[in-house]
């Protein structure tokens, strides 16, 4: 496997990086810089949501969106789009590097230099990710022409926010076992049930929502894969889940007769499984290499904690420093070999493969945070009138927050079981 970035790349990659150097330094999105990170969410709303519309306008979101309905005209992260090219602006479908929503068209391996340039400016950590990165892939390849042109531009010009309703107190890894309920009247279904650990329902529009519409099915059958809108008062409620660090990144969300057009089912009635299915492959594309990219700025993050405390001088803990920097080198090529495959039954288990490596390295690098800066790591701020009595830095964040890295996002124990299962052929566990 061969991936490089050629000219027309580096190209891209110059106007990439200008034109987030013009706008990050502007009063207005100035301070939200570096802001909004993982166990962050809290900083910066009102920014961080005009940021989406400036990525908007700039025709920054949605690179690579195919032009066609169905598998055949999706490119969102996965594979390169057609019609690649820099310079594109955002409009209409009107020129050789302008996507049909208004998003730029561009290459796979200049999807990778977005994403690159992107978090090396340490730009603010996007809400409109979800809407772009999951479900718009998930509408390229299974959703109908009505619902691509109904709900994609709203996501490129970064209108419209989006939260996923998947996870259930009885059905967290064990998605199969969901419970929420749709229930067929006349033109629309009307869900009742609770989601739970839904990460920006307090901010999105919209909510893309797993339900069976069967009743009495188990399992897989029966389940569809549902939009629905979450301005519904009395119909749809959203409770903040407070965590370890202080802030609320996750939410329980009840559904109360909550009513979901019949023309905003994905894929057909009963047909969510699959549809789900394909959304999790898109979840570990190109933005695993974003992700990467922010995990080794907290490394130097650590690294500079270490030196400026004379931590480093431990053989112990230096030994430790390196190895978390082999590792994510490591990760990084992994990423970049899974982008550059074939895809098939070959790598049915690569996303599980990725999810477990990034998930134990972050859950360590907390854990070494907190090492190199020893027992001073347990203290809080000096000056308790400056903050709350609960105000953590960025090292303290990063430790508590890593805590869930190897349960959300699909537990270690479940992607060992999808390893064993759909790539090596063991017998399924017993149930």
């Amino acid at each position: 496997m061969e991936f490089g970035f050629g000219p027309e790349d580096e190209e891209f990659r110059a106007e990439a990086r200008a034109w987030l150097g013009e706008h990050l330094r502007g009063a207005a999105f100035a301070e939200a810089v570096g802001r909004g990170g993982p166990g962050s969410e809290h900083e910066g709303v009102a920014q961080r949501r005009a940021w989406e519309r400036e990525l908007g306008r700039g025709g920054w979101i949605g690179l690579g969106w195919g032009s066609g309905a169905g598998p055949e005209g999706m490119s969102s992260g996965l594979r390169a789009g057609p019609g690649a090219g820099a310079g594109a602006g955002a409009g209409s479908d009107g020129g050789p590097g302008v996507g049909p929503y208004g998003n730029r068209r561009a290459t796979l391996t200049q999807q990778v230099v977005w994403a690159e340039e992107y978090a090396r400016a340490r730009a603010p950590g996007r809400y409109g990710h979800i809407g772009e990165n999951l479900l718009a892939p998930t509408l390229l390849a299974h959703g109908t022409r009505e619902q691509q042109d109904e709900f994609l531009p709203p996501i490129a010009r970064g209108d419209a926010l989006w939260c996923q309703g998947y996870s259930e107190p009885g059905a967290g890894s064990d998605l199969a076992g969901l419970r929420t309920a749709a229930v067929r009247d006349g033109d629309a279904y009307r869900i009742t049930g609770q989601k739970i650990w839904t990460s920006l329902a307090r901010e999105a529009d919209w909510c893309f929502v797993l339900a069976r519409t069967e009743a009495g099915s188990r399992g897989h059958r029966g389940i569809s894969f549902l939009l629905v809108p979450m301005d519904q008062p009395g119909r749809v409620e959203v409770r903040p889940i407070r965590q370890l660090t202080g802030t609320s990144e996750f939410n329980e969300v009840f559904f109360d007769g909550a009513i979901a057009r019949v023309s905003h089912v994905v894929g057909g009635a009963g047909n969510g499984w699959r549809v789900a299915m394909g959304l999790l492959g898109f979840e570990r594309g190109v933005s695993t290499l974003v992700q990467q990219i922010g995990f080794a700025q907290e490394l130097e993050g650590v690294v500079r904690e270490a030196v400026d405390s004379g931590a480093v001088g431990d053989p112990v803990l230096r030994d430790r420093l390196v190895r978390q920097w082999a590792e994510l080198r490591v990760m990084r090529w992994n990423a970049l070999r899974t982008l550059g495959s074939s895809g098939g039954d070959a790598d049915a288990g690569a996303s599980s493969v990725a999810k477990l490596l990034w998930g134990r390295w972050h859950q360590r690098l907390g854990e070494l945070a907190m090492g190199v800066r020893g027992a001073a790591a347990a203290v809080g701020p000096a000056d308790w009138s400056e903050g709350s009595p609960y105000e953590l830095d960025a090292l303290q964040r990063l430790f508590l927050f890593t805590r869930a890295d190897t349960i959300y996002g699909g537990s270690d124990e479940i992607q060992r079981n999808i390893i064993a299962e759909r790539v090596l052929g063991l017998p399924r566990e017993a149930r």
